[in-house]
């Protein structure tokens, strides 16, 4: 179920229903904040037609909103403009004039639009953020879903998830939707599409198979309607100024002129980064209209239209004037146009550079001369734009990393274990199995572990899994693992075996993918799911959706973003079995669609499988449906600074264990061999300065170094 936002929550709990302030047929947009409230108030009473209802009516609140700044923007700006440059005498007075006239304008066009006061429609900045990450459909897809909607149902979880690829739960909801009967292939589409992300895609995709003109097509189509789209979301950069920092005095005309003017215009700058960002991305793509012109002069010139191909690669020039393979192109275009044929960039272009150059111009200016700072958006703006004193600070861009072929293995010489599949049998890159790691008694020992301190380690403590409803989690870290064997609650070889066995692990692996490299950990963790009985039937989700270890999937796009909030510093990882007597918890390998399965994986003790963490490796885990599946699942890191800091805890508590124990045996040697008293057996060693447990205080008849069987029965909690 979708949680709830605790600016949400208060505008809930603070205020009444809001939308009977805005009767129907009174002509006047009702605000999308208490329309939202509204339907999230009516979604957690389970009211799913009155959600549903104003749930869809935020949505076309926001949407008419948004349209209705664009759109006065646009016409404000043409009918109170500023035509000319105003007289040198009065020039303030005159400059002012237009202001209060387009001020006059924008009121009076988003009052009749709107059909009330502009400021009734400004939300929180965090309600704004629900909207601008599509949270809202998120609720309306449950409601719809309740409704037995379900093409209306689809589209909403699909519109959501786009824009939030790396929520599990809504990715499990989508591999549900699409094995279910009755859902139509089209209900999977994007409400908030924006047309210029399906041309460009499909205007590369042309141009990959070398179908130039198709490609040309698409991509112009792409271009006009980013264009738009930047203008579309420069007009709402004029909005109320934003003011985090508290200053001591208000400021001065012209000082808070000043200011909320270079705000607007770092948000207009910030524009290309907003429409060159697919929905559910971090990262923005790289020169996207500078790549347009690019890929625009290639076509054209392989479909030997050169006039065109020619003016893309002028218009390319404008952003990097001294690029020489361009130059080139253009020389030889100029040749094959004749001496008399003109070649000149587009005017839209033109424009675009021109207007950007001189915002920028006075951006750092004031970066210079009144403070703050500034993230450049463009790797192309020119070096003598940017003040002397600020060209340290400047954004550096940096440059895609080139993708290296993947390491051979080294040589492996651990004696006993075998390499069961590699690579070319798991139909991948950079994938090994590993068996006989771990021995039967090994397996169990650990096992024997996780039952003691599944109630009491760290995780979800046998709650549900974070990934399905159907399953319970318990998971345990070393150092937790220490720290109950310290108490008592565990036994301490256990405790130690863990640790040991992760370790012998991560030499397995680093002599495999590494040699020569150090592998440090980057997590440790003794995971068991276990089935819940009688919530089986009709199952249709995984134990763990398909994903990879540092970087955001993306099925739709086939591709990976090594971006937050993906651990990126993730190399290499790991999964030790300990047990197979359970029905399904195979591991899985895809393709970057999520779908198409290329190799699974039984689990068995002393099973390890090992491979890289990154998009050439996503994978999953087949619903478990019965019984417990226990592993230990293992990451690693090439960067010391990302190594587990617990686990070094753990290891200092280990050798400091070892040593007390061993000390202890010392004593216990020293004391039986004076005393033949034939007393009672002498007290399983404890290391010293721990609290021992009531049992530990009673004689046993258990053998020197183990628990008594008296804490046995914590076992079986």
């Amino acid at each position: 179920m979708a949680s709830l936002p605790l600016p949400l929550l208060l505008l809930l709990v603070l205020s009444a229903p809001g939308t009977s302030l805005f009767p129907p047929g009174s002509g006047r947009l009702v605000p999308y904040d208490l329309l939202y409230a509204d339907g999230v108030r009516a979604y957690f009473a389970r009211d799913w037609p009155r959600a549903a209802e104003l749930l869809q009516r935020a949505l076309h609140s926001y949407s008419q909103l948004l349209a209705a700044r664009r759109g006065c923007q646009g016409r404000c700006r043409e009918e109170a403009g500023f035509a000319g440059p105003p007289a040198a005498p009065c020039w303030e007075t005159r400059f002012f004039d237009r202001v209060l006239q387009r001020a006059e304008c924008l009121g009076e066009c988003l009052g009749r639009r709107l059909g009330s006061e502009p400021s009734l429609h400004r939300a929180s900045r965090e309600i704004q953020e629900d909207f601008e990450q599509r949270e809202p459909y998120n609720y309306l897809q449950v409601a719809l879903f309740q409704l037995k909607k379900l093409d209306e149902a689809v589209s909403a979880a699909h519109t959501f998830f786009v824009a939030n690829p790396q929520h599990l739960q809504m990715r499990e909801d989508m591999e549900k939707y699409q094995r279910m009967a009755g859902v139509k292939l089209e209900s999977f589409r994007d409400l908030q599409a924006t047309l210029y992300w399906e041309a460009y895609e499909t205007g590369v995709q042309h141009y990959n198979v070398d179908e130039y003109l198709q490609a040309a097509v698409k991509l112009e189509e792409s271009l006009e309607e980013v264009l738009l789209a930047l203008e579309d979301c420069r007009a709402l950069c004029e909005g109320p100024q934003e003011d985090d920092t508290e200053e001591e005095m208000q400021l001065g005309l012209y000082e808070a002129i000043a200011a909320h003017y270079i705000q607007v215009l770092k948000c207009r700058q910030h524009c290309v980064l907003e429409v060159a960002t697919k929905p559910g991305r971090v990262s923005a793509t790289d020169d996207f209209i500078p790549s347009h012109l690019d890929l625009l002069q290639f076509a054209y010139d392989q479909v030997g239209n050169h006039a065109l191909a020619a003016e893309c690669a002028a218009s390319y020039l404008l952003f990097y004037p001294s690029d020489e393979l361009m130059l080139e192109k253009m020389k030889r275009y100029q040749a094959d146009l004749g001496e008399g044929a003109s070649v000149a960039s587009r005017e839209n272009i033109q424009r675009y550079v021109q207007r950007s150059l001189m915002e920028k111009k006075l951006i750092y200016y004031a970066v210079e001369h009144l403070g703050g700072t500034f993230d450049d958006p463009d790797p192309w703006t020119p070096d003598e734009l940017i003040p002397e004193s600020l060209k340290q600070k400047h954004r550096t861009h940096k440059k895609a990393e080139p993708i290296l072929p993947p390491p051979c293995p080294g040589p492996f010489t651990f004696e006993g274990i075998t390499i069961a599949m590699d690579s070319l049998q798991l139909n991948g890159s950079q994938r090994v199995v590993f068996d006989r790691v771990l021995t039967d008694s090994e397996c169990k020992d650990i096992l024997r572990l996780a039952k003691a301190a599944g109630g009491t380690g760290d995780g979800y403590r046998g709650r549900q899994s974070p990934h399905t409803p159907h399953e319970r989690f318990e998971g345990l870290t070393v150092l937790k693992a220490l720290q109950l064997a310290q108490d008592g609650t565990v036994n301490w070889r256990d405790a130690t075996l863990l640790l040991h066995a992760s370790e012998k692990s991560r030499k397995i692996v680093e002599s495999y993918f590494t040699p020569g490299k150090r592998l440090h950990f980057s997590f440790t963790h003794l995971v068991c799911r276990t089935a819940v009985e009688g919530d089986q039937d009709g199952r249709m989700d995984l134990s763990h959706p398909v994903h990879a270890d540092n970087c955001l999937l993306d099925p739709e796009g086939k591709e990976c973003w090594r971006e937050p909030p993906a651990y990126m510093y993730r190399d290499y990882s790991g999964i030790l079995y300990l047990n197979d007597d359970f029905h399904g918890g195979d591991l899985f390998f895809t393709e970057l669609d999520a779908v198409t399965v290329t190799a699974q994986v039984r689990p068995k003790c002393g099973k390890l499988v090992a491979f890289s963490s990154g998009g050439e490796n996503p994978h999953g885990v087949w619903a478990v449906t019965r019984g417990r599946r226990c592993a230990i699942a293992l990451w690693y890191t090439l960067s010391p600074e990302h190594a587990e800091q617990e686990r070094m805890e753990a290891e200092d508590l280990m050798r400091q264990g070892d040593e007390e124990q061993e000390l202890s045996h010392t004593d216990v040697e020293k004391h039986m061999g004076t005393d033949h008293s034939g007393g009672a057996s002498p007290e399983p060693p404890v290391p010293k300065e721990r609290a021992r447990s009531t049992s530990q205080r009673r004689t046993s008849s258990s053998e020197s170094g183990q628990q008594p069987q008296k804490l046995r029965a914590r076992d079986e909690f």
